[in-house]
């Protein structure tokens, strides 16, 4: 049995080979001075003038503000539109977006999709039916070349495949940029009532939305970033006929009536219409990943973590993070002990295990919570609130209608935020491209310690040790606290799976 299975791996190994790309067509980003002539570019050409050298931010918590961003954006985009993501559902919002992308293709737009193809699975004709626009490419990050059985590819380039891009900008005429940690998908955008997150973008405006467009370039022109036509073929009339039977059927649906009827009478959309959004103006820096990391080519130095930790310096009074996948490992787990020590605040927010989407996940973070702990950091675990209603007037500071964390931030001292897709894990330091913007506001800093302050309390539990040592969980304050001295809300099944997984040797790809 063991040869034949040998002979088998063989055989794929030499049949999965990726094409060439010596004739991939080459492409950039839109110059400085054909974006300022953009509708975009003249909009915002005062308001940039009055603030040299600062980006002008306006945060995104508010999930169908997020999708309505991207899809006005893509309305007033006059020449190129740049997008970047991980995850891209053939849902009721992914569809509509990307019939978006297609309508300002038709006018003229040059649409530039680089999607990671992790997760386009089913997804084959509808891509091909996008990329046969004349205005329109795709590419694929790290393809596979088995469509149908992907498992085929893990087992014949695992090394490869394993790496992902998990990058997410949606860029307009080189003048304003969305990113973040949302994919596209209905439980991103407030769009479902099963499984939905509290996420956290920013939309920019300013010099730094040129270092995005460069950092596209980068990945577009990179050997990971393959043409779609050259892994999934040319489109034919059949997947022509599937995207316009698919975007149909969405807008037949009432759900999506009302959702985007909700959304076209938003505050939100009527002040970006009038120009009247509020707007923190800060210098901003931009982070990412050196595209090679997708191969294993990336240095030390060319790794965000490494970078942005350098920009960072020595952390003085508090840090406040937030990150739904969280697996410190032992070097963070030091580092944040000696924080504490050194008499920093430290306070950490992710998923509980019956919050998360991933209890894979949770078995390497449970490991490190007792250290943790006893080195004095103050941890907080989120509850899963299936009361849509109540979860959006409760961390309207980070996103509506949520059941679960997703959110990938942190503030320091008082004056710096970060915003990406950046996961405080061994995945996105040493597999994972990422990419993040570090933000020094001192206002918008202060919304994150606000909201650890009031409203981490009510809807997380409190992580803490007994005087054996022992975990236990805090949900509430005061008299009506109650006490877990087990997972709360989990089963005895789960919690035996999450303690197996963490006895396996597998840390270093979670």
């Amino acid at each position: 049995m063991i040869l034949p299975t040998l002979m088998l791996v063989g055989l794929l190994a030499g049949c999965a080979s990726l094409p060439s790309l010596e004739e991939r067509e080459s492409s950039e980003a839109l110059s400085i001075q054909q974006a300022q002539e953009t509708r975009l570019g003249q909009s915002l050409a005062a308001r940039l003038a009055a603030h040299p050298g600062l980006a002008g931010i306006y945060p995104l918590p508010d999930a169908r503000e997020a999708f309505a961003t991207r899809v006005l954006l893509a309305d007033m985009a006059d020449e190129t539109l740049d997008v970047q993501y991980y995850i891209w559902r053939a849902d009721t919002t992914g569809l509509i977006l990307l019939a978006s992308l297609m309508e300002a293709a038709d006018r003229g737009v040059r649409v530039r999709l680089l999607l990671d193809d992790m997760n386009t699975s089913g997804m084959d004709p509808i891509l091909r039916a996008a990329d046969a626009h004349p205005n329109l490419d795709v590419r694929l990050f790290n393809p596979f070349v088995y469509r149908s059985a992907r498992w085929y590819g893990f087992l014949t380039d695992f090394s490869r495949l394993n790496r992902r891009m998990h990058n997410k900008s949606f860029t307009a005429d080189n003048m304003i940029s969305v990113i973040g940690g949302r994919n596209v998908g209905d439980e991103y955008f407030g769009a479902t009532e099963d499984v939905a997150f509290s996420d956290l973008d920013v939309m920019v405006a300013g010099d730094v939305v040129r270092e995005v467009s460069v950092d596209f370039d980068r990945y577009w022109a990179s050997e990971s970033a393959y043409p779609a036509a050259s892994i999934l073929g040319e489109a034919d009339e059949t997947d022509l006929d599937e995207w316009s039977q698919a975007i149909e059927a969405v807008w037949k649906t009432e759900r999506a009536r009302t959702y985007v009827k909700a959304i076209l009478a938003s505050d939100f959309v009527h002040q970006t219409q009038t120009r009247t959004l509020p707007v923190e103006w800060a210098k901003t820096r931009m982070f990412s990943d050196a595209p090679g990391k997708g191969l294993g080519q990336v240095a030390e130095d060319g790794l965000l973590s490494t970078q942005l930790s350098e920009s960072i310096g020595e952390i003085h009074d508090q840090f406040n993070l937030v990150s739904p996948y969280f697996i410190p490992t032992d070097t963070g787990v030091a580092a944040l002990n000696r924080m504490e020590s050194l008499g920093v605040e430290v306070r950490v927010l992710t998923n509980s295990l019956s919050a998360t989407d991933v209890a894979l996940v949770h078995s390497g973070y449970a490991r490190y919570r007792k250290a943790l702990l006893e080195g004095g950091v103050e941890l907080y675990e989120m509850k899963a609130l299936p009361g849509h209603g109540a979860m959006a007037e409760s961390i309207s500071n980070f996103g509506a209608s949520a059941t679960s964390l997703h959110a990938k931030t942190f503030e320091v001292d008082g004056t710096w935020l970060f915003v990406g897709s950046f996961n405080f894990d061994p995945r996105s330091t040493h597999l994972n491209t990422e990419l993040g913007f570090l933000i020094q506001s001192p206002s918008l800093a202060a919304k994150l310690e606000t909201l650890f302050d009031e409203t981490v309390p009510r809807v997380a539990y409190r992580v803490q040790l007994d005087e054996d040592g022992d975990l236990y969980w805090i949900d509430g304050e005061g008299e009506d606290a109650e006490r877990w001295d087990v997972e709360p809300e989990t089963g005895w099944f789960k919690r035996f799976n999450v303690g197996f997984f963490s006895l396996l040797p597998i840390e270093g790809m979670l």
